[in-house]
């Protein structure tokens, strides 16, 4: 009886030994379980988590946490590792062979999806595992400085460029019921920029470490991103009803045998309301990439009253980056009311912000500057989707969405190459910034408010 006595004892200190082990192990688990629940919970609400929306939200997410990874690793060594002179120069030939080519080779991505319908989860995950080899690339070439940092760095950006494109149309094969398209669009863009704040101060401490391990770190988050690829439904893979999307402001310019034989037609069948909102948010992306530039030597060789260079560039990402988060939330919350007139307004306040930097050039008009250009941009590629919506046949809408995307990733690398070239004279500089913005909203205003006055197109809605 006594011996019993004692093996009850000895198995009872064992049980609790182990109950207090797997508590411990509860506890510490629990941050990262309940963040992630919270973060499922919030990604997979309206019925994103049935359709499959909630999925490629955070897919995005992945995608924005993996190019801040390269893109502190890429800064670090092109611009902020050598002095002022050397660096634009460097900068100078790393944008010559990395947007030059990307310009040539950003408007063949759009009709190169049209081609292939059918394989568009494979291109993401193509898309995130080239990004994943090429990141290992980098991470000999950021400490040998060889040359191959320039190829990978290209393929880096015609791969992320090219998940945008694929990414902006799956969107709509995605869609909730009771979810509009710019809503699911925000939504997912807001997830892009939640991950790309919490990634980058991570990618600044692994560049602590040293130069290599922000790009191990954009490794394994890519590799992560090309498996969650395949997990997105299969209907991503549906191309049942598409069409080819045209995109041109002139509706007698139609497919087939209405096409008028002796002009060469645009892009068709999405109407003017479109193609001028297109227009105006090109305008926007052009200024957003040269300010990114511009401002980056700028404030090197000028930083704020105070601060280190370093300091000032990360106040006005900070600004831009709140800004854009701004802009994404209150589209969500508009959703598609007057989305023309929604265009016209900020494009005349990013404007007007840029003339008053411009005339009263000061640090701190300058990043109000740079906060509302992104809120600005957020709104206004908003009010696009919501118009392509509205506007564009269901069986093309796939496709203009990937057409769009070219044509704004390729405004904003010609507005970077402006940046780069141009002398670092800060008044000089926000002029061209707003000749920029101004060439846009005046080419566009008339067209898009005679469109809101006759209210677009009658389309049934289907988002």
């Amino acid at each position: 009886m006594a011996a019993a006595r004692t093996e009850f004892k000895r198995g009872s200190r064992r049980r609790g030994a182990g109950s207090r082990f797997r508590a411990v192990g509860r506890a510490l688990r629990l941050p990262v379980t309940g963040t992630a629940r919270r973060i499922r919970r919030a990604t997979h609400a309206h019925g994103a988590g049935e359709s499959g929306l909630g999925k490629l939200i955070e897919l995005h997410g992945v995608n924005g946490a993996g190019d801040v990874m390269i893109t502190v690793a890429l800064a670090s060594t092109v611009f902020f590792s050598v002095p002022t002179d050397e660096a634009r120069g460097r900068v100078a030939l790393y944008l010559a062979i990395t947007m030059a080519p990307f310009t040539l080779l950003a408007p063949v991505i759009g009709p190169l999806l049209d081609r292939l319908p059918h394989g568009r989860r494979a291109a993401m995950a193509t898309a995130m595992g080239a990004r994943a080899v090429l990141a290992l690339v980098l991470s000999g070439a950021v400490v040998t400085g060889g040359i191959e940092l320039y190829p990978a760095a290209l393929g880096v950006l015609v791969a992320s460029k090219a998940y945008g494109v694929v990414r902006s149309a799956v969107v709509p094969r995605l869609l909730p019921p009771r979810v509009s398209l710019v809503k699911a669009n925000s939504r997912v863009t807001l997830c892009g920029l939640l991950a790309t704040g919490v990634a980058a101060p991570i990618g600044a401490g692994l560049q602590q470490v040293g130069p290599r391990w922000p790009l191990y770190g954009a490794f394994v988050i890519f590799v992560a991103g090309t498996v969650l690829s395949f997990t997105l439904p299969r209907k991503v893979d549906s191309a049942r009803g598409e069409g080819r999307a045209l995109l041109a402001a002139d509706e007698e310019h139609l497919p087939g045998p209405l096409r008028k034989r002796g002009k060469r037609p645009g892009l068709r069948t999405v109407g003017p309301a479109v193609t001028h909102a297109l227009a105006a948010n090109a305008a926007i992306r052009c200024l957003t990439g040269f300010l990114i530039f511009f401002l980056a030597f700028l404030l090197r060789v000028h930083p704020m009253t105070g601060q280190s260079a370093a300091v000032s560039l990360g106040i006005v990402g900070v600004a831009a980056g709140a800004g854009n988060a701004l802009g994404t939330a209150v589209g969500a919350w508009l959703r598609s009311r007057a989305p023309e007139v929604i265009i016209v307004t900020v494009v005349a306040t990013v404007l007007g912000a840029a003339v008053v930097a411009t005339v009263f050039f000061s640090a701190f008009l300058v990043a109000c500057l740079a906060a509302v250009a992104g809120f600005a941009q957020a709104l206004a590629k908003l009010s696009l989707d919501a118009l392509i919506q509205r506007d564009v046949p269901e069986q093309v809408r796939t496709s203009a969405f990937a057409r769009s995307e070219t044509l704004l990733q390729v405004s904003w690398v010609l507005g970077g190459a402006v940046g780069i070239v141009l002398p670092l004279n800060g008044t000089l500089g926000l002029s061209v910034a707003a000749a920029i913005i101004a060439a846009g909203w005046l080419t566009t205003v008339r067209g898009l408010l005679d469109s809101a006055r006759h209210g677009g197109r009658t389309r049934p809605r289907v988002a």
